[in-house]
């Protein structure tokens, strides 16, 4: 049987393609209000979700309505680590009432980008995740705090790639402040996806080969490319003999070779 990989994306954010990226990614990362969405937009885009058998997932951000949740917020990890799980527990009841599992946890914008590289965030996150359920699946970047977060606190870990953004040498992601990257052409993003599922490993944006892990691809929902860069990554994948399927599939055919929670980046 064909290897399965997830595609997630983000959705419940407002931009009126949540029907249509739903016909073509596994899991859906919903918004949970704190920087997109709101109570009935986590019901609907659920209950869309169930309709399509695409996995839910919790997307909790910093209280950054205004910002997008782009905007890094100081605070404590305790205050942190209860604003997340409060997020993912209104996510939890919104998936109830769609009668669909709430299965991952996946932060979103700044709250994403500081809990890769700092251990406190990726932790404050994990303990938000395991004080509501700690069957959750933490999803994140592949070699990130998370994996070291998730694996410290007991939690199951999945790796994302990201196939519309560039990658720094160090292996995260550019800023959305860097000029170019966010990648918008559904054929170069195709290449890239070809790359990743072939020989585990990416092009950064100044050029280096970067190994890397992961169990689904992210397409970002918020680009007015979304849908067709979508369609180009099922395509991707399916024209190189593997299967699109939900996280929890994905992970359970994860190779025995690229552990999740493994750093697996290298210049």
């Amino acid at each position: 049987m064909a290897r399965r990989i997830d595609i997630n994306a983000d959705l419940g954010e407002g931009y009126g393609t949540d029907e249509a990226m739903l016909g073509l990614v596994s899991s859906a990362n919903i918004a949970c209000g704190f920087h997109a969405g709101d109570a009935y937009t986590m019901r609907a885009v659920s209950r869309w979700a169930a309709e399509r058998n695409v996995a839910v997932g919790a997307h909790p951000s910093f209280d950054d309505l205004g910002g997008f949740g782009r905007t890094f917020i100081q605070m404590s990890m305790h205050e942190l680590e209860s604003l997340v799980a409060y997020q993912i527990g209104s996510m939890a009841e919104a998936a109830a009432d769609a009668e669909v599992p709430l299965v991952h946890v996946k932060a979103h914008g700044a709250l994403y980008n500081a809990a890769a590289r700092d251990l406190d965030h990726a932790m404050a996150i994990g303990r938000a995740i395991k004080a509501v359920d700690r069957n959750l699946i933490y999803l994140g970047l592949a070699g990130s705090r998370m994996g070291q977060a998730a694996e410290m606190l007991g939690l199951q870990f999945a790796s994302e790639a990201f196939a519309d953004r560039h990658y720094g040498d160090d292996g995260t992601l550019l800023l959305r402040t860097v000029n170019g990257s966010v990648i918008s052409d559904p054929e170069v993003v195709a290449e890239r996806v070809t790359r990743m599922v072939q020989d585990n490993e990416v092009i950064s944006a100044s050029g280096k080969r970067l190994a890397i892990s992961f169990d689904s691809f992210c397409v970002h929902g918020d680009e007015p490319t979304a849908v067709v860069v979508a369609r180009a990554v099922r395509r991707a994948i399916e024209d190189g003999g593997f299967e699109v399927a939900p996280l929890v599939d994905a992970v359970r055919d994860r190779p025995a070779a690229l552990p999740a929670d493994e750093a697996r980046f290298t210049a």
